[in-house]
């Protein structure tokens, strides 16, 4: 595991500990790429339900965090939660694999932000969802 580590830090991926539930599903790795960021957890023992292939919930659980973070970034950097959350699982996952997260905004309105989104890995797509992200404000918090 230490050399995937290594070989994921060479790539220009970094780890980040941001905390509370994204410590549990993680740890979360960032990459700053053209038309982004891109998001990806290094699949351990802990990912795995009993059958070894990773979690469902953890997919969507990194899926969530993704296209939360990317709806976030659109709109300033202000507050989004999920109001709706739709995956489709196309594959399975082992230990070991690294898993690449992505989003992208396809629609803006005043209070929602339309993202969708994948997770691959080794160029096969394991997770393919949409999401609406409603817009906090502030009075809301």
């Amino acid at each position: 595991m230490t050399e995937r580590v290594e070989a994921l830090q060479l790539a220009g991926w970094k780890q980040r500990s941001l905390g509370g539930f994204a410590d549990r599903f993680g740890p979360l790795w960032t990459r700053k790429e053209n038309d982004g960021w891109a998001y990806g957890i290094l699949a351990t023992q802990e990912h795995l339900n009993p059958a070894g292939f990773v979690h469902g919930g953890g997919l969507c659980a990194l899926f969530d965090h993704v296209v939360s973070a990317v709806a976030w970034e659109a709109v300033g950097r202000r507050a989004c939660v999920t109001v709706q959350l739709s995956t489709q699982f196309l594959a399975a996952a082992r230990e070991g694999q690294f898993l690449e997260a992505r989003g992208r905004v396809t629609r803006t309105t005043n209070t929602l932000v339309f993202v969708d989104g994948t997770i691959e890995s080794e160029k096969t797509e394991l997770l393919r969802g949409s999401s609406v992200q409603k817009i906090v404000v502030q009075a809301e918090l």
